[in-house]
């Protein structure tokens, strides 16, 4: 049983935000500023350079399932303290979905009241944190509503979602009235996997391979339809974001496209371009772990579609800044962009004072 409060929307946002961020949300704050936490400045070529993390995830612990772990952090002096100390100046905050099972008012509900929280959380201390939103995808026409409040009334700066929806593929023709809406709103769609059920035989035993295999995978399978069924062209102007490097996607673009001329049959057209050239439409986190692969994924779909991303509290890495810094390939502009320019401009998010 997923527990969460009833919806604050009868609350004026104003009194809400201000309620929330003088309560819990000030103490934490206050517990940082007396750590004294030292900041890591960073620059290339010795300009000061703003860097957003763009995969970051968090959990309202009053909106949470049961079991959440990592997930129910939501904001505490250590979250803070580890940004300063990783020279993280931004992270983009989003949950991962879990509701897509859930009925219709049930899940009204408890969008309301993470969005509404996750507003307050980044209103409290808005030089560090922005947020993505969170909608009930199964119902496309309460996404798009759920969308379009978070970005104009609460100022979300995009939405994330997960790489299908109850076992539906994203490129699904139900779901365009949400991606229309994220088209229209110039909103930054987060794909984040929520794990491969249909593997899970499969990746049994040593090695994490429900995760290391699973999860690049969905967001493969994802964006594969995304481009296959057309969805792409019919909404050139998305903004779309796809977590862990786009997962397989762009190692293996090459051979969608001498899939479709070997096999035409099986590529009916719905796609307007080859496969691979889809890949600058789309924008891609840096968690590629290796300066080969950073170099690789750079090659392939362009630096100008790479933003920084950590999977915090994951323990993935520590080092995402340095992974960029220290990748030679890279060009001193393919580095500001990555680690904050091209989000800064997505999100719409000030650059250093």
């Amino acid at each position: 049983m997923i527990a969460f409060y009833p919806s604050t929307r009868r609350t004026s946002r104003r009194a809400f935000l201000a309620g929330l961020a003088g309560g819990a949300v000030g103490v934490v704050l206050r517990g940082v500023r007396a750590a004294g936490a030292a900041r890591r400045e960073v620059r290339v070529s010795g300009r000061r350079v703003k860097v957003i993390d763009g995969h970051a995830h968090c959990a309202i612990p009053e909106a949470a399932p049961p079991g959440a772990g990592a997930n129910g952090l939501v904001m505490t002096p250590e979250r803070l303290a580890q940004m300063d100390a990783d020279g993280i100046d931004v992270q983009v905050l989003s949950i991962n979905p879990f509701w897509y099972a859930a009925d219709r008012e049930a899940v009204r509900r408890l969008i309301d009241v993470q969005n509404e929280r996750l507003a307050a959380l980044c209103a409290a201390h808005p030089d560090r944190f922005v947020a993505l939103a969170t909608v009930a995808l199964q119902y496309a026409d309460l996404a798009a509503e759920q969308l379009e409040h978070a970005v104009k009334a609460l100022g979300m700066r995009g939405v994330a979602i997960g790489g299908s929806v109850a076992g539906e593929e994203l490129a699904a023709p139900k779901f365009d009235p949400f991606w229309a809406k994220a088209e229209a709103l110039e909103a930054l769609v987060f794909v984040h996997p929520q794990g491969f059920a249909e593997i899970r035989g499969r990746v049994q035993g040593n090695g994490f391979l429900g995760n290391v295999i699973g999860n690049p995978l969905e967001t493969t399978v994802a964006l594969s339809h995304l481009i296959f069924e057309g969805t792409l062209d019919r909404f050139p102007r998305l903004r779309i974001c796809a977590a862990h490097g786009g997962g397989f996607l762009p190692s293996y673009a090459g051979r969608f496209d001498r899939g479709c001329l070997t096999f035409p049959a099986n590529c009916t057209g719905k796609n307007q371009k080859p496969p691979s050239s889809y890949l600058r439409q789309l924008y891609f986190d840096s968690l590629v772990f290796t300066p080969e692969g950073l170099r690789h994924l750079a090659a392939e779909c362009g630096a100008s579609q790479i933003v920084l991303g950590t999977d915090y509290p994951y323990p993935w890495t520590s080092t995402a800044v340095d992974h960029v810094l220290a990748t030679p390939a890279l060009s001193d502009a393919d580095k500001t962009a990555i680690l904050g320019g091209t989000l800064a401009r997505l999100l719409h998010i000030g650059s250093v004072s």
